[in-house]
């Protein structure tokens, strides 16, 4: 079954379309992160559930402003255009976007199933991308890091992750911030040669420098070991 077909689309067309994301897409967010870590070879450092997921990145009552915190944008790939409601008194900060895309032969996708949006319509989850804002000092103006951009492998070389990537620049650059920083792994040769043709700098003279788990742990405890020290008199 093509996953086209599971949208219910059979004239070879799908509509893309980027979107926030909310809490009940939390539980595709979560299969999406899943297939992520399996792709990068991470899977030993993959420990999030739905629970952490929803409490952290939509917290009750009322989350952050989009691209002010942690911020989702969801990929349906929907059967026909999208007709997304529009609120002139409210309006949305980020309304979604969307494009066709013309498919020349079927797209086998055994997971259209399971990634079913929670937007329905028959739309499929076809990818995500989380950033948050950062700030750059020596351009003394905040910026947006891409954490995660992921299309899924039915979906992949059609323009999807330009599409992503290009939503959030754009939107960096309406808010007058500085730069978008990502990080790519050294051996994915492909998505390096990607985001080189996107204009994006690769930077091989930085390293990431990470304190996670026990080594970060210790820290806590350290400082509360200092507290229970006794006072020295002078």
């Amino acid at each position: 079954m093509s996953a086209a077909a599971a949208a219910g689309d059979t004239s070879g067309s799908v509509w893309a379309e980027l979107r926030l994301a909310d809490a009940g897409d939390v539980p595709h967010i979560h299969r999406l992160i899943r297939q992520m870590a399996e792709f990068e070879r991470l899977t030993h450092l993959f420990s999030a559930t739905e629970a952490s997921l929803a409490s952290s990145l939509f917290p009750s009552p009322s989350p952050p402003p989009p691209f002010l915190s942690f911020t989702v944008l969801i990929l349906d790939l929907l059967p026909h255009p999208p007709s997304s409601p529009s609120n002139p008194s409210n309006p949305s900060p980020f309304p979604p976007i969307s494009r066709r895309i013309d498919l020349p032969s079927p797209v086998p996708d055994p997971d259209a199933a399971a990634f079913a949006s929670s937007r329905g319509g028959g739309g499929v989850v076809a990818g995500f991308l989380l950033c948050f804002p950062n700030y750059s000092t020596f351009l003394a103006k905040p910026g947006i890091y891409v954490e995660d951009i992921f299309v899924r492998a039915p979906w992949r070389r059609r323009g999807l992750g330009r599409m992503m990537l290009a939503a959030v620049a754009a939107q960096a650059a309406r808010m007058g911030m500085g730069r978008v920083e990502w990080c790519v792994l050294d051996w994915n040769a492909a998505a390096i040669d990607f985001y080189k043709q996107m204009g994006a700098d690769v930077l091989p003279m930085w390293r990431i420098c990470r304190l996670a788990g026990p080594a970060l742990d210790a820290y806590a405890y350290a400082e509360a070991e200092e507290e229970e020290q006794p006072q020295q008199e002078n």
